[in-house]
């Protein structure tokens, strides 16, 4: 595959400086690049509120959802691809402890392991995650879905799968069609989402291949809609 690589410094510092420093702007666009997978060539992302709705929402150069990882047979060292929109929102927001790291939404395909809420099987499909990210130089793009240490009980949302990890795993209504991937969710279950910041990510993670922490890495970027992580989307009612 062919990637557009951002250095691990860059993307984890960006990110969490940019949630000051979000500026308006809705949608987020951006110049297709040959260099990148076209199923993963962000050119728009935009999150609006329609209705009792909040939408999350990316087009791409390609097709959607077409180029999946290969399965392994394994869970150590497995891949994850993902559609991704990092936000400005407080990790209460989503069902964990306050002031835990980045909040963002991600649409996941893993062939390998299913992290679906009540035990249920979601390896085969795309589906949405809420995940927590914090920085970790151990990881090929310096962030991390943040761990949760042994031993301990935090808060956690009625749906989180049971996994070692702040992530969530609600059922979201979630669509492909054509070069777009949407997720709507209840407008109720996102007090805060109104004027948030948000920015559209493609990118890959893996499962350490020891199972120890970080678990679950950000290997590698493959396109940011803004160019820098700078969060420059406005969550607005849809025009």
């Amino acid at each position: 595959m062919s990637r557009t690589w951002l250095s691990g410094t860059a993307v984890a510092a960006t990110l969490s400086l940019c949630l000051a420093t979000a500026a308006l702007s809705q949608p987020i666009t951006a110049q297709p690049s040959d260099t990148v997978l076209a199923s993963f060539d962000i050119v728009e992302t935009k999150v609006v509120t329609r209705k009792d709705a909040v939408v999350f929402s990316t087009r791409v150069r390609g097709k959607a959802g077409v180029d999946m990882p290969t399965a392994t047979g394994k869970f150590e060292g497995s891949e994850v691809y993902a559609y991704v929109w990092p936000t400005s929102l407080n990790s209460a927001e989503i069902g964990f402890e306050k002031d835990q790291g980045i909040v963002a939404l991600a649409v996941t395909f893993h062939p390998d392991f299913d992290d679906a809420a009540y035990g249920g099987k979601n390896r085969h499909k795309w589906h949405p995650h809420w995940v927590v990210l914090n920085e970790d130089k151990a990881c090929g793009a310096g962030l991390k879905v943040t761990d949760i240490p042994k031993g301990s009980t935090p808060k956690v949302p009625p749906t989180w799968p049971n996994v070692p990890l702040l992530i969530d795993s609600p059922e979201y209504p979630t669509g492909f069609k054509g070069n777009v991937v949407n997720v709507e969710i209840p407008l109720k279950l996102l007090g805060g989402i109104k004027g948030a910041s948000y920015d559209g990510v493609t990118s890959g993670l893996k499962v350490n291949g020891n199972l120890h922490a970080p678990l679950l890495c950000v290997s590698n970027v493959f396109k940011v809609a803004s160019g820098n992580l700078s969060l420059p989307g406005k969550v607005a009612p849809a025009k």
